[in-house]
């Protein structure tokens, strides 16, 4: 019996006390016939569905969120997040997502759900208490796992074009397939994608980048039409493109493959991010050379400077997160070249000073950008890596490299020497730091300090304090 929380018990004794057809309708009742924990209840009412959730709020004695301008109420309940809404039924005009609304029935309110599956509900009335109404087979399509609309798709998709985002959202997070009829009036209808702000277009992928294989939904994107209008810079890695016999890989294809390998180890949204980045500069850096083929020459560059512009188009944000994957992208390529070379400890501490605390993360993308089909050079790239692991766990032991800061700082300088700002402070700082990324000074303040003195005597500078 799926309504066994008290919860239902003190809803349902409040709907009969006052004559009110209740029901659970959509996320709640799908994820139990899909065995998936849930914790938020969507309640419909054929009422007013603020004051109805206000009386039930003071018999529980909690707070309740009211929302007056949407007609719904919300509270939380012994770890349930339960949101009251009364039956309605809607009409769109053509230039908004924003339905009229007027009360309705049970049923009317069943019919303007997205899809069969989340149109399900169960009565909450003691006569039918947990009573399955089931209109629009919504059971059927769990079975064949199947995202199907309750109604004409041409009308669910023209009326909210955010639908179309979330059949390939629940697509790609069940592991469904969507209907031909309802796929094919995606692609009819992608163009009124539109209309949809940023802000949810956003929301809807980062539920798909999250998912158990994200690249299903991409592909689902690409095959729509949707994804040159939501998200124009990954359409634009689609292609193979030959002179004679060479051509380069299809950077798509490879991007989502590098996605779904970072997918398979971590659920960080901003490592996915940076595999789906990763190579966003190639198609700005692609060249054929007669004599070495095709090239993307500096396409980390060219990548990592377009990651504010998407993550500002995207809606997604500016600060940390847009700051990691713009490193990620930077340096993508760093470790690979190390592990084609030989792992020598100043390019390693190169790598370590510049990754930071992103380095484990860094080499996790690295890892799963090799998508070569050739198993010895996979097992090569790898091995290769894991010796630079080794290198890296070993320098940090010893110098300290990660996130460190030369011993000599600016104001010690302009400070023992008498001096102003200037580029001479600079130019210091950068050889000493060099000096000690290279292995050439250990990383402490006294062989800082040491060559310090010498550069500064090169430079004329005399001494006006002491160290």
């Amino acid at each position: 019996m799926p309504l066994t929380h008290p919860i239902f018990k003190e809803i349902s004794a409040l709907a009969d006390e006052r004559g009110v057809r209740s029901y659970v309708v959509g996320g709640y009742v799908r994820d139990h016939y899909l065995h998936r924990p849930s914790t938020d209840i969507d309640v419909v009412l054929e009422r007013d569905a603020t004051e109805f959730a206000e009386e039930l709020a003071r018999r529980l004695g909690v707070k309740i969120q009211t929302f007056k301008n949407f007609g719904t109420a919300m509270l939380r309940w012994h770890g349930l997040e339960i949101e009251f809404v009364g039956a309605r039924r809607e009409s769109y005009s053509a230039d908004s997502r924003k339905p009229d609304c007027e009360p309705g029935t049970i049923e009317d309110d069943q019919l303007r759900r997205d899809f069969a599956i989340n149109a399900m509900g169960w009565s909450l009335n003691a006569a039918t208490f947990g009573r399955l109404s089931d209109p629009f087979g919504g059971m059927d399509d769990l079975d064949d796992a199947i995202i199907r609309t309750p109604r004409d798709p041409d009308i669910t998709f023209s009326d909210d074009p955010l639908r179309m985002m979330r059949a390939v959202r629940f697509a790609t997070q069940l592991g469904f397939d969507i209907d031909d009829e309802t796929f094919e009036a995606v692609r009819r209808n992608a163009p009124r994608i539109g209309i949809v702000s940023a802000e949810r277009i956003i929301t809807e992928l980062n539920k798909i980048v999250l998912s158990p294989a994200p690249s299903m939904g991409f592909h689902m994107l690409d095959a729509s039409g949707l994804l040159p209008l939501v998200f124009p810079e990954l359409s634009a890695l689609k292609g193979v493109e030959k002179v004679g016999a060479n051509a380069h890989k299809d950077n798509f294809l490879h991007t989502l493959k590098v996605l779904d390998n970072v997918a398979a180890k971590s659920d960080d949204l901003w490592l996915r991010w940076a595999a789906i980045m990763h190579d966003m500069g190639k198609p700005a850096t692609k060249a054929y050379e007669p004599r070495t083929g095709w090239t993307f020459h500096h396409h980390e560059v060219v990548g990592s400077k377009m990651v504010t512009r998407i993550f500002r188009r995207l809606r997604l944000p500016l600060d940390a997160p847009c700051k990691f994957v713009q490193k990620l992208v930077f340096l993508h390529l760093r470790p690979i070249v190390l592990s084609e070379d030989e792992v020598t400890d100043s390019a390693v501490r190169r790598l370590l000073f510049e990754a930071g605390d992103d380095i484990e993360a860094l080499m996790a993308l690295c890892e799963a950008d090799i998508t070569s089909g050739n198993d010895a050079k996979v097992r090569r790239y790898l091995a290769n890596f894991e010796l630079v692991r080794r290198k890296m766990v070993e320098i940090e032991e010893k110098d300290r490299i990660r996130n460190f800061q030369p011993p000599v700082t600016g104001d010690l300088i302009m400070k023992v020497y008498g001096i102003p700002p200037c580029n001479v402070i600079g130019e210091i700082k950068e050889r000493i730091k060099n000096a000690i990324l290279d292995g050439d000074i250990p990383n402490d303040f006294d062989a800082a300090c040491a060559m310090m003195e010498r550069l500064a005597a090169e430079r004329g500078l005399v001494k006006v304090t002491s160290v």
